[in-house]
């Protein structure tokens, strides 16, 4: 399929196409294989790439476009580029993320620190680089499994994304298991994406007095 079509739609372009970002005007992001060939056309930004493999490629609305995993890939390798280059900020990368997971497309895994997102990742990095002690990471609580556990501290931390959050039911489920949990004797503490992003160090100085002996 990529040696019939030459490339395929990527990037940005290949994550609004998956329903993952929002559709955002200008240049249409196009991947071919290898460092020479196809030359670029107008209204394209053409990515050549030395990896791009034909079972990264599929067709979806009968137009080639590199798989969920792949595109998710890309994003990492432009996050914190301007948009003039057809870049994405850390939280576009994040909500990508999170919105293949929401429709189930399948990603793989490039962390072997059991965690689900990069939200989750961004809240270990948190932990290490305000050198709190390293959490248990989704593990199971009774009937429930949480995001971030200090055993013996009987401290449970949520990560809360807005997308596998969002509506009532996902509202009232998450009282449920806060109610569960600080019946088992846990503290719940939720924390948003701002929060994690915008206030580490508050966010730090919170779970280090929850810590504390």
């Amino acid at each position: 399929m990529l040696e019939r079509w030459g490339g395929a739609i990527s990037h940005r372009s290949a994550a609004a196409h998956w329903s993952l970002l929002p559709t955002r005007g200008g240049l249409v992001d196009m991947v071919v294989a290898g460092r020479e060939g196809k030359r670029g056309q107008r209204g394209v930004r053409l990515h050549r790439s030395t990896t791009l493999l034909p079972a990264d490629v599929t067709l979806k609305d009968g137009i080639p476009v590199t798989k969920p995993a792949r595109t998710i890939s890309d994003l990492r390798q432009i996050a914190g580029r301007g948009p003039e280059e057809g870049g994405v900020s850390q939280r576009e990368l994040r909500r990508a993320i999170r919105q293949a997971e929401f429709f189930g497309l399948p990603l793989g895994s490039e962390e072997g620190d059991r965690t689900r997102s990069d939200l989750e990742r961004d809240f270990l990095r948190l932990c290490r680089r305000h050198r709190l002690p390293k959490p248990e990471v989704n593990v199971r609580v009774g009937r429930d499994l949480v995001d971030f556990l200090w055993r013996e501290q009987r401290l449970v931390v949520e990560t809360d994304g807005y997308v596998p959050h969002r509506g009532k039911i996902a509202f009232q489920d998450d009282r449920e298991r806060d109610l569960r949990l600080r019946g088992l004797g846990f503290i719940v503490i939720r924390l948003s994406e701002r929060q994690i992003d915008e206030e580490p160090a508050r966010v730090a100085e919170a779970l280090r007095r929850e810590l504390a002996p």
